[in-house]
């Protein structure tokens, strides 16, 4: 079995590294790989204190979490789709209201 510290150290890792993409990157795409990075991070540490706890909240909680993200990453294809078509770049410095 693997232990309770190394999954919460791997969730924390992976939180911080979704963060820093979020905060550094400039590009639409990795600021959205940064919030998936770190909805997974979460998702990591509900099932942890599901199997912990040893109830099933965890899991309705993970599967929650990736409903949104599947919800999310629909809406956000097609907002990056319209901007890279009005703008004809993703970099965010590149534009400062979403209209013509």
């Amino acid at each position: 079995m693997i232990p309770l510290n190394f999954l919460l150290i791997v969730s924390l890792i992976l939180f911080m590294v979704g963060t820093l993409t979020v905060l550094i990157r400039r590009n639409i795409l990795m600021i959205l790989m940064g919030l998936e990075l770190m909805l997974n991070a979460a998702s990591l540490l509900f099932i942890t204190y599901a199997r912990v706890l040893g109830n099933l909240m965890g899991q309705f909680f993970t599967l929650f979490i990736f409903v949104v993200a599947a919800v999310e990453v629909g809406l956000i294809i097609a907002i990056v789709l319209n901007i890279f078509g009005l703008k004809k770049s993703l970099l965010t410095s590149n534009f400062s209201l979403m209209r013509r």
